[in-house]
């Protein structure tokens, strides 16, 4: 199974990644993008082309703009998340 970080310019299973990228972005399934694709490239395969390839200008200028923010998150603590679980405790204990 492919890493979620892996970038997608590399993946085998697609095509410089460009409807991968937009379909996570603005989270839909890049299948829909890439059907919208199929018919154009049929009657006008080299605008087809050049409006692919500027979308995927615009994916990068994006990704280069606005980074993902996942990785500057940190991490919750395990004291943070227990912290909940010891006052609950505490309540039933009370409540017996």
């Amino acid at each position: 199974m492919e890493n979620e970080t892996t970038n997608l310019f590399r993946r085998r299973d697609t095509f410089f990644g460009i409807c991968e990228a937009v379909g996570q972005d603005f989270g839909f399934n890049p299948l829909w993008l890439r059907l919208a694709f199929v018919a154009p490239l049929f009657f006008f395969p080299v605008q087809t082309f050049i409006g692919y390839f500027a979308l995927g200008l615009v994916v990068l200028a994006s990704r280069l703009i606005f980074p993902a923010k996942a990785a500057a998150q940190p991490a919750p603590n395990a004291i943070d998340v227990a912290a909940p679980q010891a006052e609950k405790t505490e309540e039933l204990a009370l409540a017996a």
